[in-house]
């Protein structure tokens, strides 16, 4: 117990973490924007004030955070001497509680540190998209779906839908979430790529083993100071009744909406709004960060022509798989991270390959894995 309290510790002082937690700098910034925010007319440029304000709350969460540690850490190491001197068998168990309650944060400590990205503090849209086989795959997609939801509902994160296309018979044709919470872009894009099961199907009379695949796509949600070009003459919007369960507006009057981006072909829709208003919203939304995710990948490619790196895996590859049967394992192929609590993992245990995959990027030190194709290529 001493040494993983040690370990704790040590981690903690690393300099890794002093890069990252200066609080003398950190302090010094956030007193720095509350004056600039104090200044007469600092709202009238709203772009350039939403930007100061973002960095505000990162810096006072990043600080929170860091005083908690600290003061967890202090308990923790007054509760270990006196346990010592004592060999109390009553305060050596109150002290295994307190580690217990100590790991958490420390994990939080380590994630945070390895989200370095310049959107990583963004909130994430997520998209999951079925491949080839029908209901079988149309169920694993809304299996991921529930899998992401419960992940973000354990962050306490808000979820919204954006748009949810149910299958023919089980499972979802397509659904877009909008996840809002610190970093959950950061901690979401690990989770790109094609997705892997191995299952009985429930849906075979014969009972027999099927493969199935599904995409998740994640971008991040565009802050109002990152400007995306976008030209109306570009648009062709579509307006259409949606689908699903009933309302006051749904399956009545055309209030989905679909917009198709000319020059790149990107198509995007929402209909989970009663007005098509709230759904074009949505629908653009999507598609800036899109948008912007299509400019990054061009950016990258030709970084990648003039310095000839070699990608880790290839687009479209399977990132993990998921085998029910006739083992159970949960294996991610980018980092060889695997576990054998598929329950769990499907129950929204997820953090375990988060981290594993933030570490390598980190590793890398050029940024992201290549992420999955564009839905348009399934």
């Amino acid at each position: 117990m001493r040494f993983v309290f040690v370990c704790a510790v040590s981690m903690i002082r690393s300099p890794n973490f002093g890069g990252i937690f200066d609080l003398s700098r950190m302090t010094a910034e956030l007193q720095e924007l509350e004056a600039k925010m104090g200044q007469p007319g600092f709202w009238s440029d709203a772009h350039a004030a939403a930007g100061v304000s973002r960095r505000k709350v990162k810096l006072e969460r990043e600080l929170q955070q860091w005083h908690d540690i600290e003061r967890k850490l202090g308990d923790v190491t007054a509760l270990l001497e006196l346990a010592q001197e004592s060999g109390d068998a009553a305060l050596e168990t109150e002290l295994a509680s307190e580690l217990d309650r100590f790991e958490p944060l420390l994990a939080a400590l380590r994630v945070e540190h390895l989200l370095s990205g310049e959107l990583d503090q963004n909130n994430a849209i997520l998209a999951i998209h079925p491949g080839a086989g029908g209901t079988e795959s149309q169920d694993w997609a809304q299996m991921l779906l529930r899998m992401y939801v419960r992940w973000a509902e354990g962050k306490g994160f808000k979820v919204e839908t954006l748009d949810f296309q149910s299958g023919d018979e089980a499972g979802v044709k397509s659904a877009t979430i909008a996840v809002t919470g610190p970093s959950a872009y950061g901690y979401l894009k690990a989770e790109a790529g094609v997705h892997r099961l191995v299952r009985i199907s429930p849906f075979d009379a014969n009972k027999r083993r099927h493969t199935s695949f599904a995409s998740v796509f994640v971008y991040p949600e565009l802050n109002d100071d990152l400007e995306v070009a976008i030209d109306d003459k570009d648009l062709k919007i579509d307006t259409f009744r949606s689908g699903g369960a009933g309302g006051q507006n749904v399956n009545k009057v055309e209030t989905a909406i679909r917009i198709t981006h000319l020059p790149t072909g990107l198509v995007v829709q929402c209909q989970n709004e009663r007005s098509q208003l709230q759904n074009r919203n949505g629908a653009m939304k999507i598609l800036k960060a899109r948008l912007y995710e299509v400019e990054q990948k061009k950016k990258e490619a030709e970084f990648n022509a003039i310095v000839g790196e070699k990608k880790d895996i290839a687009w479209g590859s399977q990132i993990r798989s998921y085998v029910f049967q006739p083992y159970q394992m949960v294996k991610d192929h980018r980092t060889g991270y695997e576990v054998g609590q598929v329950a769990a993992v499907m129950d929204g245990d997820v953090d375990g390959f988060i981290e594993a995959y933030l570490k390598k990027q980190l590793t890398k030190g050029s940024g992201q894995l290549s992420p999955a194709q564009s839905p348009d290529d399934l």
